[in-house]
């Protein structure tokens, strides 16, 4: 029996499908370790950012937006697609702003993550942002955001009651609270 690092698929083929403004959608085809081939669907991102904004008096910041692929209003951290060129703090410290008014007198990077390495390659870089001052909210011309200041144990139940249902804010909120960072 082979080891999991022993199974790379190699590369035979590559066709890129789409090309879009957010992503791009490829289909390899692969030679796979028993010799066989098989296609993946891949979808390219260039990455992106969440963050945990927490107050002085300790609530976190969290938007409500729509979200029109899953058709409902998510309670989400900030969050943000890497710029060509862009690094993972500069474009945490620019969304931050855009979408909730905020800068970040300090901000640490807690983790980086694939959000769904089955078929993409984006990577998140997960910051939390403290010492916050005011800035100026820009959001894109096609965003329309709520910004809430919410308490430790809000959200918390909001967690335990189903109301936060965002992947990236989940894996965010449980890495603060457990790093006892919120």
């Amino acid at each position: 029996m082979l080891d999991c690092h022993e199974l790379p698929e190699t590369k035979v083929k590559s066709d890129t499908v789409y090309q879009g403004k957010m992503i791009n959608f490829r289909v390899d085809q692969v030679r796979l370790p028993s010799g066989g081939t098989s296609s993946r669907e891949v979808v390219e991102h260039p990455g992106s950012v969440g963050i945990i904004p927490i107050d002085k008096d300790g609530n976190a910041i969290l938007i409500r937006q729509f979200r029109y692929a899953v058709g409902e209003v998510l309670w989400e951290i900030p969050a943000g697609k890497l710029d060509p060129g862009e690094s993972p703090k500069d474009c945490a410290m620019r969304e931050l702003e855009e979408e909730t008014s905020y800068l970040a007198g300090r901000l640490e990077k807690i983790a980086s993550f694939y959000t769904s390495p089955g078929f993409s390659s984006e990577m998140l870089h997960l910051f939390i942002g403290t010492d916050l001052a005011s800035g100026t909210a820009r959001p894109d011309d096609d965003e329309n955001i709520g910004t809430y200041r919410l308490s430790r144990e809000a959200v918390e139940t909001m967690v335990k009651n189903g109301e936060i249902r965002d992947a990236k804010t989940l894996l965010g909120l449980a890495t603060v609270i457990s790093r006892g960072l919120f």
